[in-house]
């Protein structure tokens, strides 16, 4: 075999390493992993504006969302855009809020994840801080940001249907923030989310 012959073999390898590569990666997205960046301070301190995440895709295929899960979903009202919360109520589960305090079956709900920016408690119709015991439908979740202050979160627009979930949030791969000036936060990266 002559070195022209060598060269041609070597060319072809290395594209049909690269159509392979390509199409392993299109089917772990298309099956398992998407990745998403964070544009929104809703679920501070866990996710901050500039993180870069993996959502597994594949993570509710065969089991249900568990309470403190944080989903990504089709926001209800604009199902083509994407949301990001934590997922508080289960079907079933009779929730209420009370001075900005969750109950889940009468129970307090052990949130060390939650952010609240000022103490003041919003009284009346305003649900950010109070709202009457409910009942979660079958096959519907309650989500709310973790920082509950600053997130249009299912007290305003209601239930995230199991259809709607796109997978559980897994990873911060990549982090970084352009104001009020360009950092790096390399701390944050191959952080697992909980």
């Amino acid at each position: 075999m002559d070195d022209q012959q060598i060269k041609k073999n070597k060319f072809k390898d290395t594209i049909d390493s690269i159509i392979v590569a390509f199409v392993i990666a299109m089917i772990i997205r298309a099956f398992f992993l998407q990745a998403y960046k964070i544009p929104s301070g809703s679920m501070l301190n866990t996710l901050l504006i500039g993180d870069h995440i993996l959502v597994n895709k594949a993570s509710y295929l065969f089991t249900e969302p568990k309470r403190g899960d944080v989903i990504v979903f089709e926001y209800p009202i604009e199902p083509e855009k994407d949301f990001i919360k934590r997922v508080i109520g289960l079907p079933g589960d009779k929730i209420k809020m009370e001075n900005k305090k969750i109950y889940i079956n009468s129970e307090p709900l052990n949130e060390r994840y939650v952010r609240y920016e000022t103490d003041f408690i919003f009284k009346g119709d305003n649900p950010r801080d109070n709202f009457d015991e409910f009942t979660v439908p079958k096959g519907k979740y309650f989500v709310m940001g973790d920082n509950r202050d600053s997130s249009f979160d299912s007290r305003y627009w209601g239930f995230v249907s199991k259809d709607m979930i796109k997978g559980k949030a897994l990873i911060i791969y990549w982090s970084w923030q352009f104001s009020p000036k360009f950092e790096l936060r390399l701390s944050r990266v191959l952080k697992f989310i909980h």
